[in-house]
C-alpha cells in the first residue's frame, strides 16, 4: 500500500458529451412486471422500538456531519450506501461497484492494461545485469528501464446521492435521538421524537432482491411527508421522474460506461405528487423507498462490456416494490444471518450504556468489560462489513469495500495486490465466511488473460503475470512511481487464496476445476522468470523489490517466500490431482534451487533482504519479509525457534505504530509467535489511534482492510492451522481470560467451538465436515477423552503431549472437555 501523496485520478468531466440513451416515459413492454404492492396490517399507533443487542450495536446519539468517520455504511456486495441521520436533511450517498473510470474506451487513449506501447525486450535483461554487478540499485533507476506512465487505470466511482428533505406537520424541537446499526439484522435505524411523534426510519441492502432500502414510519397517521432529490456528480447524466420512479442515466465521460439507477416511492395514505427532479410525498402514514443500480460493465476481456443495465435494474426495483416491507426484511435477514449467524464470540464483556464514538474514547486496552465490548463489537462489525462489501456476482471488495463518494479518491479505491487486497480476505475462510470470497476468486481467474499479455510483453514468457495494483479492467502491467510498480510476485500471493481455500474446504472439485490451472499457469511464469543468483547459484527473483523501501535488489525475503510457497503448493495440488508429471519435476528442481528467503542477520532479526543491510532504526509501516510467518506457514514457530526468535527482533525494531492496516497485520504476527497479549496491543493501538468514530479503520483515509485484517488477526489468536494441526487457543491474552467462540474454520474443513476460563480451554467441539485424520492441540487434550456426539462413544486417539490424533467421520460432531 503506498503511504506517498495521493495523485488525483478522477476523469475530467465533459458537459458536451451525451449520455447514450434517454429512457422514455413509459416502457409498456415492462408495464405488465409491476405488481402493486400488498397492503400492510392497520398502522398501529402506539410505537415500540425495535429490540437490538446491545453487543451487536453502533449506536448514537446524533446525525452524521461527515461521511468518512460518521456515516452509517450497509451494503448487499455490489450496492453500498451510507447513512447519516438527518433530521431536516437526510443524505444517502450509494455506489455499485463496477461504476469505474478507465479501461476500453479511456480518456488515456488505447488500453494497454498497463503494458509498454514500445515494449524494450532487452531491458529487463540489463536491469538484472545491473542488480547482479552492484547488488542494489536504486527505484528510480530500474523504474526509468521498465515503469511506463499510467494509463486507462480509473478510479472507483460515487454513484450518486439521495436527498430527503424531511417535513412534516410540524418543525419543532427533536429529542430522544437514536442513530444505530444492528450487526445482527445489517439494518440501520434512525428514530427521534418531535412533537409527541416518533419517527423512525430503516435501511438496508438486500442482497436477494439487489435493491438498497428506505422505509418510513411515525406512530402518528399522516406525519411521513419529504420531497426526495437526487444527485450525481457525472457531468452529461439525465435525471427522469414519472410518477413514482425517478431514474439516473448517463455514460462516465472518460470512457463511455453506461450507468442507470432507478428508485421508486411506495407510499400508504398521504399524497404523493412528482414534477421535475423531485418527488414530494405529503401526509402519508408509511414510505417505502427502493433503489438499485447498475453499469454495463462486464469481467471479459478484453472490451469488459456487457448488457445495458436498464432492464436488470428496472426488475429489481420494480419486483422489490411490488413486495411488502416485511417481506423484503424477512428474506433480507434470511440471507443475511444465514453468514452472519454462523460464529459468535463471547470474550465476556458487557456493553456500558454509551454511544459507540465515546466507548471508543474511553477504551483502554485493560482488562474491564468495557473494553471488551469494544473488541468483540469490532470483531462483530468487520465481518459485517465483509459481508455487505463481497457477495457472489460482484466484484471484491476495494481499498473501500463498495464506499466512496469521491470522483478522485485515494489511490483510485482500487485493488492494491501488494497485501490490501489480500488483507480484506483474510477472515473470510477463518470465520466462516468463504462465500464471501468468490468475487476474489472471479478476480483472479479474470487476470489471467490480459496477465497473459503482460508477461509476454515484458517478460518474453508464459504464463500470466499482474503487477502491484490492478482494477475491474485487468490492468496488469505498469505504472511509473518508482516505490510502488512492481510486484510480479502478486499473481503468485493471490493464488495462496485459491490454494487455502481448498485446505480450508477439501473440494477437490475447486481445486481441479478452478484453483490448480490458475495456480499452473503462475508457476510457469516462475519458473521461466527465476534467476540464478551469481553470487551463490541458488535461484532468485529478480528484481526484487520489498515493499515500499529500499532498493532494487534480487532474492528480497517476501519475493522468495511468496514464490516458494506457489510452487510447493502447486507441486502439492498436482501429486493430489496425479496431474502433470513432468512439471512435478520441473517444480521439484526449483524448489530444491529456490533461496529461501529466511535468514538471520547480525544482530539478530529476520533479513528483509538477501543482503544483510537492515536498519534496526527503521520503522516502516511494511514487515514485508515476515511473509513466511503470517500469512504464509513457511515459519513453524514451535519447530525453528531461532528463527521465531529473530521474528520477534524485527517486530520490536519495527515497532507497534503504522497505519490501520500495518497494525491490523501486526496483530496476526503476534498471534503467530503465540504471545496474545502483544496481539492485543496491536489490536487496542488499532482501536485507539487508527479507528475513526463510525469504526472504519484509517490509513488514512478510510481503508476496509484495516478492519478485516483486525478480524483475521483476532481469529488467529484463538485458532490456528495453517499446520495442519488444529491449535486451539494458541494466543489467547490475559484480558480475555474466560470467554467462548462458535463456528470457527479450520483447514481440513473443521468447524471449532471453544470456550475457555482461566485462559485454558474447558470445552471443545469439533464438527468435521470431511472424512480424515485429525490433530487437535490443547492442554485440555493431555487427559480429556474425545467423544464422538453421533455415537456417544469414546474415539480412539493417539496422544502426543496436548496433541491428539484421530481418524474423523464427515457429519460428525467430537467434544472434549474437562
Amino acid at each position: 500500500m503506498r503511504g506517498g501523496p495521493e495523485r488525483p485520478t478522477g476523469a475530467a468531466t465533459d458537459p458536451a458529451l451525451a449520455p447514450r440513451y434517454t429512457p422514455p416515459a413509459t416502457d409498456p413492454a415492462l408495464a405488465s412486471r409491476y405488481t402493486p404492492p400488498v397492503a400492510e396490517p392497520a398502522l398501529t399507533l402506539r410505537y415500540t422500538p425495535p429490540a437490538t443487542d446491545p453487543a451487536l450495536t453502533l449506536r448514537y446519539d446524533r446525525p452524521a456531519t461527515d461521511w468518512e468517520t460518521e456515516s452509517l455504511p450497509i451494503g448487499n456486495g455490489a450496492l453500498g450506501a451510507s447513512v447519516f441521520g438527518g433530521i431536516h436533511t437526510e443524505r444517502l450517498p450509494y455506489n455499485e461497484k463496477s461504476l469505474w473510470t478507465g479501461g476500453p474506451g479511456g480518456a488515456d487513449g488505447p488500453y494497454r492494461h498497463g503494458d509498454r506501447a514500445l515494449p524494450r525486450p532487452t531491458a529487463l535483461d540489463e536491469v538484472r545485469a545491473r542488480i547482479d554487478r552492484d547488488g542494489r540499485v536504486p527505484p528510480e533507476a530500474v523504474a526509468a528501464e521498465l515503469a511506463g506512465p499510467r494509463a486507462g487505470f480509473g478510479a472507483y466511482q460515487p454513484f450518486g446521492e439521495v436527498r430527503l428533505e424531511l417535513g412534516g406537520t410540524s418543525a419543532g424541537p427533536v429529542d430522544d435521538y437514536r442513530r444505530e446499526l444492528d450487526l445482527a439484522e445489517a439494518t440501520v435505524r434512525v428514530g427521534y421524537r418531535r412533537d409527541g411523534v416518533r419517527h423512525l426510519r430503516e435501511y438496508l441492502a438486500s442482497f436477494p432482491a439487489n435493491v438498497i432500502v428506505v422505509r418510513l414510519t411515525a406512530d402518528r397517521a399522516g406525519q411521513i411527508s419529504f420531497t426526495l432529490r437526487h444527485r450525481c456528480p457525472h457531468a452529461g447524466h439525465t435525471v427522469t421522474v414519472t410518477g413514482d420512479r425517478l431514474t439516473v442515466r448517463g455514460a462516465l465521460p472518460d470512457n463511455g460506461l453506461v450507468y442507470e439507477s432507478q428508485l421508486r416511492v411506495v407510499v400508504e395514505g398521504g399524497i404523493l405528487t412528482s414534477a421535475g427532479d423531485r418527488i414530494t410525498v405529503s401526509g402519508a402514514d408509511r414510505a417505502t423507498i427502493v433503489l438499485s443500480a447498475g453499469t454495463d460493465y462486464a469481467p471479459e476481456y478484453p472490451h469488459y462490456r456487457g448488457a445495458d443495465p436498464h432492464d436488470r435494474v428496472r426488475r429489481a426495483v420494480d419486483d422489490a416494490a411490488g413486495l411488502t416491507w416485511a417481506a423484503l426484511r424477512q428474506a433480507h435477514l434470511a440471507d443475511y444471518t444465514a453468514l452472519f449467524d454462523r460464529v459468535r464470540l463471547d470474550l465476556g464483556q458487557r456493553m456500558p450504556d454509551l454511544t459507540t464514538d465515546r466507548l471508543r474514547v474511553a477504551y483502554t486496552g485493560g482488562d474491564g468489560a468495557a473494553d471488551r465490548a469494544l473488541e468483540a463489537l469490532f470483531f462483530a462489525y468487520g465481518r459485517y462489513l465483509l459481508i455487505s462489501s463481497s457477495r457472489p456476482g460482484s466484484l471484491p471488495a476495494n481499498l473501500q469495500g463498495v464506499w466512496n463518494t469521491s470522483v478522485s479518491p485515494a489511490w483510485s479505491a482500487d485493488y492494491h495486490v501488494n497485501i490490501n487486497l489480500q488483507m480484506n480476505y483474510w477472515p473470510a475462510e477463518a470465520t466462516n465466511l468463504d462465500e464471501t470470497a468468490q468475487p476474489l476468486f472471479d478476480l483472479v481467474e479474470a487476470l489471467r488473460a490480459p496477465g497473459r499479455r503482460s508477461a509476454l510483453t515484458l517478460f518474453g514468457s508464459p504464463g500470466w503475470v499482474v503487477q502491484n495494483e490492478t482494477t475491474p479492467y485487468g490492468y496488469t502491467g505498469v505504472h511509473d512511481w518508482p516505490t510502488a510498480f512492481w510486484f510480479p510476485e502478486a499473481n503468485a500471493w493471490l493464488c495462496r487464496h485459491l490454494y487455502d481455500h481448498f485446505r480450508f474446504g477439501r473440494d477437490v472439485g475447486f481445486l481441479r476445476d478452478r484453483a490448480y490451472p490458475t495456480m499452473l499457469e503462475a508457476a510457469e511464469f516462475w519458473l521461466a522468470n527465476l534467476h540464478t543468483d551469481p553470487r551463490d547459484g541458488t535461484l532468485v527473483v529478480s528484481p526484487s523489490y520489498s515493499p515500499e523501501h529500499g532498493d532494487f535488489t534480487a532474492g528480497a525475503a517476501m519475493s522468495q517466500q511468496i514464490v516458494r510457497e506457489l510452487l510447493a503448493d502447486t507441486l502439492a495440488a498436482a501429486t493430489l490431482l496425479d496431474r502433470d508429471p513432468v512439471l512435478r519435476g520441473r517444480l521439484r528442481s526449483a524448489l530444491d534451487r529456490l533461496d529461501p528467503g529466511l535468514r538471520i542477520g547480525c544482530w539478530g532479526q529476520v533479513q528483509e533482504w538477501k543482503g544483510d543491510w537492515d536498519d534496526r532504526t527503521d520503522t516502516h509501516r511494511h514487515v514485508s519479509h515476515l511473509f513466511a510467518l503470517h500469512p504464509g506457514r513457511q515459519l513453524r514457530v514451535l519447530d525453528d525457534p531461532g528463527l521465531a526468535d529473530a521474528a520477534r527482533v524485527t517486530l520490536e525494531a519495527r515497532g507497534d505504530g503504522g497505519t490501520g492496516w500495518s497494525k491490523a497485520w501486526k496483530i496476526s504476527f503476534w498471534a503467530r509467535l503465540r504471545d496474545g497479549d502483544r496481539a492485543r496491543k496491536l489490536l487496542g493501538e488499532q482501536l485507539r489511534e487508527s479507528t475513526l468514530p463510525n469504526l472504519w479503520d484509517t490509513h488514512p483515509p478510510f481503508q476496509l482492510d484495516g478492519n478485516l485484517g483486525a478480524v483475521a488477526g483476532m481469529a488467529e489468536m484463538l485458532l490456528q492451522s495453517q499446520h495442519d494441526i488444529i491449535d486451539l487457543l494458541p494466543a489467547l491474552p490475559g484480558g480475555w481470560a474466560a470467554g467462548s467462540v462458535t463456528g470457527l474454520r479450520a483447514r481440513g474443513n473443521v468447524t471449532v467451538d471453544v470456550w475457555w476460563r482461566d485462559r485454558v480451554a474447558t470445552r471443545i467441539v469439533l464438527a468435521a465436515g470431511s472424512s480424515g485424520e485429525l490433530t487437535v492441540r490443547s492442554p485440555l487434550l493431555l487427559t480429556a477423552p474425545v467423544v464422538d456426539l453421533d455415537t456417544g462413544r469414546t474415539v480412539a486417539v493417539v496422544r502426543n503431549g496436548p496433541e491428539v490424533t484421530f481418524a474423523a467421520v464427515a457429519g460428525h460432531r467430537y467434544r472434549a472437555e474437562a
